[in-house]
């Protein structure tokens, strides 16, 4: 649909060969079951401390002697050799190392039927995990405080100094501040003089016994992580953050400036019957120029550099080169130089370019150059690190792609070149990563700790559904046509009628002087593509602008809307986001009337020759008819009486105190008609409760069905996708909202005495490690992974819904934390792939139910361009569209009569170039599709009418 910057959500299209024969569909009757690396401003603006360093040391084997005294060890010593060395690069805090817990919330219920689905043809899968196995199940850890006097800010020091005991210590684990030991120090506490070996500074070192660690217990997975970050010492990698990478892998496109590190994201947990190590392949984007050299570069352009530098630098990731630590820039304080002075922690003044020579050897060649501020993130937040940090922009690098760059569709080629790797690829990544870990160094680490790591991928049970059937208008047929192996049924669009067309009669096209010929050719495509599609396209009126500015398509959309006009089409020259916003904002905001932003570029045809635009008319055709209320396809929906509902959140860009959370509902009737559908989204601010808005929105939702389908009925079951969820918000789900939901329903359904609403909430998750492949090569769209990878606390499941060519297709994760349904886990598997299918800015399936992608869209476009709530014309009417997607939300008038009907609009998100170049969205043409956002409305009109 419109055209707007390259946002959003990827999907890559693949081929693979057709599934085996389908098994058994699923029977739908009713029932059934400190300090960062750098000065830190202690005082405003002046005042920083000493910087923490980097990333520690990464030894596999504790090196060293000390002078220090013979601790007195248990006398039942378990386990011999030399201790292992440190555990990796974290920083101080109380319980650091804790952060490698996940939090266990149990949603399962005791004696639960099996989690495990029946439907569909059986194959067997590998994924991105290894076996981690315990050889002594009956051990135990002992857990320590260490504690340095004078007081030690700098991990690598610590390290040092915990080094010179390691003979004395045996195997230990160290993560800044907790110690765990194989074996027990016969005194509770020991005092140790400790010589730190560069400086010969000494030190008083305090180990105090505080526990210990079952490793059958859910702490243990806390040592298996940390144990494992000890393994990897010995690869000689870069710890950046919690991830690893590989310097000396690294991988430069010098015509881009850009560096990009390999690496690694690994993490144990339990699963349904073993631990398992899952590793990924991720990539992080360095720029080979400092941050002082963009400085001069801003210097050399017209304009103020001081206020283009800052704006480039707000909100931008920086890593330090003597400590490879990441920041996030919150401002530059061009008033602080580096011949600036701060106290240090002995009183001291001292510039940073005198601190940077003794701490770091480095000299500092622009001693006039501005400083760096930025802000600890929530993690240092929390654990009481919360003051801002100076840095030096010469000793910064930025990281990263800025939105430019995402624009730049050669410059992202040549990223993907290198970061998107086929599962061929993939595999042979994660064997030889598997094989660095058998070196005889990190293999030690695990004979310490009397655990071994399997050398094989982990095999796992899967199975595929068969192809969805796609449902047009058939002239009464109800069988529908299959999707196919891939599922794109956009071939099968372009020969069969549309589920349901509404004209196009009354619209406006807004283009450029100059570009009328070139509008009228792509407006003779579309009649032709809506043609075949039996989908009536009435000329329009064409209105000129003099010059591409905001005031004069404001000018223009001013003197039309106040007419009976169903849509607006503009045509822009390039994907400016101020005027795209002041273009919805004028007919989203201002006024209540849908518009289609497209490219000039878009329409412009190759080689001169028309027809080439026939692929980009026919899918900005579909989405016309979707914005004036047509449902291009349907599938076959098992479930009448129901309502289907997403949920998503995020954050303001503008006010970051602000999110925005969205709800978008499908309302299927109890006489199994076409759906309806509503929308509600409401801006709070960032960690006020959620429980309310999510389960007044619902009301609402229930208030939108009985106004569709008549007072005297509301939905018998509820189907609530909840995206956006991170790992700790979990429990506030399960505790909090779910509870919210219920009370809501029980004050809603209080006087309808047919039956009890069947509440179901099901937890989406995208942003997951988890990748799976069949032999060396993608599984099929529509695969389901509900065993050996999941959870024993949940009743959780794996889909893959999409098909990808390029690349390695990621599965969504789906955690049902509440289910009166009375649905099986198989029939909710099989309906949660069904609802992947109708995403209409897309001629196939998308990674998250519909109505989640719809929520997102709306959320993240209200946040990023509206930034309020819509119009109040807009209370019972939604329009908008988008490159980037632009939609409106609305709340539905109570007032609002019964003839109300509900009507889809869409709008799409363009896409970022990566991928096949066959694809056509909104008349952008991609290789790789990010998609977009769909715009739902209430249109006042006779329920006839739809």
């Amino acid at each position: 649909m419109d055209q707007q910057p390259n946002r959003g959500r990827g999907r890559g299209r693949g081929t693979r060969g057709a599934p085996g024969a389908a098994g058994g569909q699923p029977n739908w009757k009713e029932g059934g079951a400190t300090g960062g690396g750098a000065p830190q401003l202690r005082q405003p603006r002046m005042d920083p401390s000493q910087p923490e360093t980097a990333a520690g040391d990464n030894g596999a084997s504790a090196g060293g002697s000390g002078a220090a005294p013979k601790a007195p060890v248990a006398a039942a010593s378990r386990g011999g050799g030399n201790g292992a060395g440190d555990a990796g690069a974290l920083g101080r805090g109380a319980i650091r190392g804790m952060r490698y817990i996940p939090e266990v919330v149990v949603t399962r219920k005791p004696n639960a039927p099996s989690k495990q689905g029946t439907s569909g043809t059986k194959l067997v899968l590998k994924t991105n995990y290894f076996r981690l196995t315990r050889n002594d199940q009956n051990t135990c850890v002992f857990q320590y405080r260490v504690d340095f006097e004078p007081l030690v800010e700098d991990t690598r020091i610590m390290q040092a100094l915990i080094r010179t005991q390691a003979i004395l210590l045996g195997p230990y684990i160290f993560d800044g501040t907790m110690l765990f030991l194989y074996n027990k120090l016969r005194s509770e506490m020991v005092d140790l003089q400790v010589k730190d070996p560069r400086t010969d500074a000494l030190y008083k070192m305090t180990i105090r016994h505080v526990g210990t660690v079952d490793m059958a217990s859910e702490m243990a997975l806390m040592v298996l992580n940390l144990m494992h970050r000890q393994a990897m010492g010995s690869l000689k990698l870069l710890a950046i953050n919690r991830n690893f990478f590989d310097p000396e892998a690294k991988i430069t496109i010098p015509q881009y400036g850009l560096e990009l590190y390999p690496g690694y994201v690994t993490s144990i947990r339990q699963h349904e019957s073993d631990v398992l190590l899952c590793v990924d392949i991720t990539h992080r984007v360095l720029r080979i120029d400092s941050c002082y050299k963009m400085l001069q570069n801003m210097q050399r352009q017209p304009g103020s550099y001081k206020d283009n530098f800052r704006r480039m630098m707000i909100g931008a990731n920086v890593m330090s080169v003597y400590n490879q630590k990441m920041y996030r820039v919150c401002d530059v304080e061009y008033e602080i130089t580096p011949m600036s002075t701060f106290p240090t922690k002995e009183g001291e003044n001292i510039t940073f370019v005198d601190y940077y020579k003794k701490q770091y050897n480095i000299t500092i060649r622009d001693p006039r150059q501005p400083m760096l501020l930025t802000k600890a993130n929530d993690r240092l937040v929390r654990l009481g690190m919360d003051k801002p940090v100076l840095l030096v922009p010469e000793l910064c690098r930025m990281t990263g792609i800025t939105e430019d760059m995402r624009r730049d569709f050669q410059l992202m080629r040549a990223i993907a070149d290198h970061t998107r790797l086929g599962a061929d690829k993939r595999i042979q990544r994660l064997e030889r990563f598997n094989e660095r870990l058998q070196g005889a160094a990190s293999r030690q680490v695990f004979q310490f700790w009397k655990t071994e790591l399997d050398r094989r991928l982990v095999e796992l049970p899967a199975r595929t559904l068969r192809p969805e059937a796609i449902m047009f208008n058939l002239s009464g047929s109800t069988e529908g046509k299959p999707a196919g192996p891939e599922a794109d049924w956009s071939q099968l669009l372009h020969r069969n009628q549309m589920f349901k067309s509404i004209p196009l009669q009354r619209w406006y096209v807004v283009c450029e002087r100059g570009k009328e010929s070139l509008v009228k050719d792509f407006l003779g495509c579309m009649k032709q593509a809506g043609a075949g599609m039996k989908f009536s396209i009435a000329e329009p009126r064409m209105v000129t602008v003099q010059s591409d500015n905001n005031a004069g398509y404001n000018h223009a959309l001013a003197q039309l809307l106040n007419e009976d006009v169903q849509l607006v089409m503009c045509i822009v020259p390039n994907d400016r986001a101020d005027r795209y916003a002041a273009i919805k904002r004028a007919c989203c905001v201002q006024r209540s009337i849908p518009c289609q932003v497209i490219k000039t570029r878009t329409i412009t045809p190759k080689n001169g020759v028309v027809r080439t635009l026939m692929s980009v008319a026919t899918k900005v055709v579909i989405q016309l008819n979707c914005k004036l209320g047509g449902i291009p396809w349907m599938v076959k929906n098992p479930l009448s009486n129901a309502m289907v509902v997403g949920f998503d959140v995020c954050h303001d860009t503008q006010d970051k105190s602000k999110s925005f959370g969205a709800v978008v509902a499908t309302m299927y009737s109890p006489k199994q008609v076409e759906p309806k559908y509503y929308s509600s989204i409401e801006a709070h601010a960032r960690g006020e409760e959620l429980s309310n808005f999510v389960a007044s929105s619902i009301g609402k939702s229930l208030r939108a069905y009985q106004s569709a389908y008549g007072p005297n009925n509301l939905p018998r079951r509820i189907i609530l996708y909840r995206d956006g969820v991170g790992e700790g918000q979990l429990r506030h789900v399960v505790n909090f909202e779910t509870k919210a939901i219920k009370n809501m329903l029980n004050q809603v359904y209080a006087n309808f005495t047919e039956f009890k609403p069947q509440l179901s909430i099901l937890v989406v998750n995208k942003r997951i490690n988890t990748r799976l492949f069949m032999a060396d090569r993608n599984p099929p769209p529509c695969t389901i992974v509900d065993d050996i990878i999941t959870l024993p606390e949940r009743t959780d499941f794996y889909l893959i819904s999409q098909s990808v060519r390029q690349g390695t297709v990621s599965p969504t994760a789906y955690n049902i934390v509440h289910d009166e349904s009375g649905l099986t886990v198989d029939q909710l598997q099989v309906y949660t792939s069904k609802q992947t299918h109708l995403y209409y800015n897309w001629c196939g399936t998308v990674a998250v139910p519909a109505v989640c992608q719809y929520a997102h869209k709306l959320a993240f476009l209200t946040s990023q361009y509206l930034h309020q709530q819509p119009h109040q014309n807009l209370s019972n009417r939604l329009g908008g569209d988008g490159d980037p997607p632009f939609l409106v939300p609305f709340e539905l008038n109570t007032g609002m009569r019964d003839g109300l009907a509900l009507v889809l609009r869409l709008l799409i998100e363009p896409p970022v170039a990566d991928a096949d170049g066959d694809r056509l969205i909104d008349g952008i043409e991609v290789r790789r599709i990010r998609t977009g956002i769909s715009v739902f409305e209430f249109e006042r009109s006779n329920v006839e009418r739809i």
